[in-house]
């Protein structure tokens, strides 16, 4: 008995019957080569924790016209910074199926939607689903996803998509979250390097703390790039530099020469850590006394 492979190991369960009898399947369900995602979706139970199979089975579950949203179509356009679980499905409003244990099932006027084809799958195009998340998601993970998806694009068309995401958000027929999407859309870049510079952004926004540059270069008086800066502010000569886990574990000794060499050249530099994306009040009054400190209150 070969079974095909359906849709990325997910499989309707009145089709497997029709092509190999009820038995057979039972049998298939009985062994553990089938598990059940729903009653009527069967998944390969080697599969069953794939991204990919847990979106496809979420599909089948829903039915036609679903289409995948918010940071499942995110992750599915490439937005690492987008949450695997749950597997977000929009529906029209006519259809009244309800979220389960790993589906979060939304529900929109089919008016505003435009469906694109991503491996297989029916997904809610990025701009949209980049509208959805900037208003109802966790901002935190929104703006991270926003700020991937700019990257992704050429330099020259940033601005443009930029602008298509909040044309979508004005769109929208839900107005909350409006002023927070707004907010999000003109604090990205697409020049972070990480989701936490990316929410970095956003605490010294709610702070009130002005906007930085991101991935400010500093040159020598040979006009050669000696230091590429998290976030600067040039005129002050301040500078915010992320200290993240991954990138800086077995540097401390090089960034610390950095560090002191950024002070003989005039700068302040300011360090964030993995703590102050939980609780920002330390790093916030560290920002504040820098700027005191160049005769500028914030």
């Amino acid at each position: 008995m070969h079974i095909n492979s359906g849709l990325h190991g997910a499989h309707l369960k009145h089709v497997l019957v029709e092509a190999f009898g009820v038995y057979e399947i039972r049998a298939k369900l009985n062994n553990g080569f089938f598990v059940h995602f729903s009653k009527e979706v069967l998944v390969e139970r080697h599969r069953a924790a794939d991204f990919l199979t847990r979106a496809a089975a979420a599909i089948l579950h829903a039915g036609p016209p679903a289409a995948l949203s918010s940071h499942t179509s995110a992750r599915l356009y490439g937005c690492e910074a987008a949450d695997d679980a749950p597997i977000h499905v929009l529906l029209p409003y006519r259809r009244r199926l309800r979220s389960r244990e790993g589906m979060a099932v939304h529900h929109s006027g089919m008016a505003a939607w435009r469906v694109e084809t991503v491996h297989g799958l029916p997904v809610l195009a990025l701009e949209y689903s980049l509208a959805e998340m900037l208003c109802r998601a966790r901002p935190a993970g929104a703006f991270a996803c926003l700020e991937q998806a700019l990257a992704m694009q050429k330099d020259e068309a940033r601005e443009r998509f930029r602008d298509l995401v909040a044309e979508c958000v004005l769109a929208r027929l839900d107005k909350r979250g409006y002023r927070r999407a707004k907010m999000l859309l003109e604090l990205a870049t697409g020049l972070t390097e990480s989701p936490a510079e990316g929410w970095l952004l956003v605490q010294l926004a709610d702070a009130g703390i002005p906007e930085p540059v991101p991935q400010f270069a500093v040159v020598g008086i040979d006009g050669r790039e000696r230091y590429r800066l998290d976030f600067a502010w040039p005129d002050l000569r301040v500078a915010l530099e992320y200290d993240g886990y991954a990138a800086h574990e077995g540097r401390e000794s090089r960034d610390l020469e950095r560090e002191q060499d950024l002070v003989r050249r005039g700068w302040i530099v300011v360090r964030a850590t993995v703590a102050d994306l939980k609780d920002p009040i330390r790093l916030i009054a560290e920002i504040r006394q820098a700027f005191l400190r160049r005769r500028v209150a914030v």
